[in-house]
Formats: structure tokens, sequence, C-alpha cells
């Protein structure tokens, strides 16, 4: 009895103590936790809520008027309907290719911009480099498309006056399917890669000076310097943004393909997003497309768990 006794206050001994810690914490740095309120509101209404949705999934139908738990419960009979549809093989290959040709080659361009970048010495060039190579992230979608639209043109375009300065036939390039990825692709690194090269400058900051001091008394040039000191110094920064961009691998840019895809692209351009849009939004296909959506989320939380494992046995670098 005695012991249950002790055992007892020792635990609410300990309670105590806890909640005496996080009330002394919550005073000490009250400031900080009210600029998080923000944050923290923020993911609870429009990522947590909405999650109450994903009801809809094990659902025939849905009525805006009923409410979600009135619908006809169908079990797996949409995902079912899904995996044996025409389009489902399209769209998967499309949205992995899409994101494969993204990691290869839009993952790598802000690493090497921030490698050329921090080899400047000249302050103006470089300031005026980095000036330049940030504006096209504050340029809308919608502008970066019709820009698109206009520079491919078949009368007057600026990639047309350029294949006929080489004797080429005019091409309707956003009409063309085999055109779609390389142009989607490559404004998507023209618009990102200078904004997401702050990250990885902000990382070559934090190299200690006195490493490449040491490197050139030793005699290492250059290129030694970068494969040694400064690769390893970014490293971390570098697993932990591909590991972050491999947990959204089945996700693309459903604004930007939305505007550039045309009837014969889809071929090429039908991923899960647009997908989901023409079945939910154009269709009212609620419950289908949520379980769509629901699939995708599930393959995305799962690639980003298995890249943090990894990532934590390769190199003990990971996210959590």
């Amino acid at each position: 009895m005695k012991l249950e006794q002790q055992l007892a206050a020792k635990s609410a001994k300990a309670k105590s103590s806890t909640l005496s810690f996080i009330k002394k914490e919550l005073i000490r740095n009250k400031y900080v936790y009210l600029m998080l309120i923000p944050v923290v509101a923020y993911y609870l209404i429009f990522s947590y809520a909405p999650m109450y949705g994903l009801l809809m999934a094990f659902q025939k139908s849905y009525s805006p008027i009923k409410g979600i738990m009135e619908g006809k419960w169908i079990g797996f009979d949409n995902f079912t309907m899904f995996f044996q549809s025409y389009y489902f093989w399209r769209i998967i290959k499309n949205t992995l290719i899409l994101s494969f040709y993204s990691i290869v080659f839009g993952f790598p361009a802000p690493i090497v911009l921030a490698l050329l970048l921090n080899e400047v010495r000249l302050k103006w060039f470089k300031s005026t480099v980095q000036t330049v190579s940030y504006m096209p992230h504050f340029i809308s979608v919608v502008v970066v498309v019709g820009m698109l639209k206009t520079f491919s043109a078949l009368d007057g375009g600026l990639f047309n006056v350029i294949r006929g300065f080489f004797d080429l036939q005019p091409v309707m390039f956003l009409a063309e399917a085999d055109m779609f990825r390389p142009m989607y692709i490559l404004s998507n690194i023209w618009q990102g890669a200078g904004w997401a090269s702050i990250i990885f400058l902000a990382a070559l900051s934090g190299i200690d000076p006195q490493l490449y001091e040491a490197a050139k008394m030793d005699g290492a040039g250059r290129w030694k310097q970068l494969m040694h000191i400064t690769l390893p110094g970014i490293l971390p920064t570098i697993v932990v943004m591909l590991i972050l961009r491999l947990g959204a691998v089945m996700n693309s840019d459903f604004q930007k393909i939305l505007l550039m895809q045309t009837a014969p692209t889809y071929e090429t351009s039908d991923v899960i997003s647009t997908f989901v849009y023409r079945s939910g939004i154009l269709e009212g296909n609620y419950t289908y497309s949520t379980a769509i959506g629901l699939i995708n989320g599930v393959i995305n939380f799962s690639l980003l768990l298995l890249a943090n494992h990894i990532s934590r046995k390769v190199n003990s670098t990971s996210l959590w």
C-alpha cells in the first residue's frame, strides 16, 4: 500500500514539474509561440480539417445537402474502379515521368547556380546575377504560360523565328505531345532555380573559411576544394531538400499543367492532379476523385518515409 502511495506521489510530482516547466517555457518564449499560432492555425484549417472529407472516398456519391455521413458506403469500390480505369497507367506514367525529369534536371539546377555564384568574386556582378535569377519566381504562373504561348506562336513567335534561321518549318509547340515535357521542365527551371538557390547559398555561407585556407596551403585547387569541402559542407542541406522533393513525387504543378494542357497533349500531359480536377470539379464525381487523391497522398507519404529512412541509414541525415 505504501509502495503504491509512493508511486502515486512520484507520478503527481513528475506531472507537476512537467506542467511547471511548460508554464515557464510559455512565459519565457511567449512571443515565439504567438508567432507560431498563425502557422499552426493555417495547417489545422487547410491541411488537417479537410481530411474529414476523405471519408467520401469510401462512398458511392456525395450530396452537399445531406452531408458526408449520409452517403452510401461502398468500401474500396472507387479505388478498384480507378485501378481498372483505362486512364490509370497513362496518368501514373505521366506523373512519374514529369517528377523524374524534374528531379534529374530541376533539382540540381539551383545547386549548380549556387556553386557558380559562390565562386564569383565581383560583388556587383554576383548581386546582379542573383537579382536577375530571382525575378522569374515572382512572375505569376498564368503570366509564364502566357509568355510560353506568345513565344511559341506560329506567326512571329520567338521559338519559330529562331527555327526559321535554320530553315526549319514552324511548329505549334503547345500542340505537340512530344514538346510538352521539355517546355514544362525548362520553364520550371527558369522560374524556380534562382529562388531555390537561396537555401544552398545560405548553406555555403555556413562553411568555415579556414577550411579553404588550409586546403590552399596543402595545394588544393578549386576543383578539389569543391569536391572535398564545398559539396560535403552542403550535403546535409541537399539531402533534406531531396527527401522533401521525393515526398512530392506524385504531385505536379497542377495550375501550370492545366494552363499549358491542350487536347493533343493529353497523352503526355495528363497527370493525377488534372485527372482529379476533371473527375471531381468538371464531372462532379466527388467520391471517385477523392479516392484518387487519397491514393496519391498515401504514395507520397510512403515515399517520404522511405527516403527519410534510407537517408538516415546511409549518411545519418534525415528530417526526424
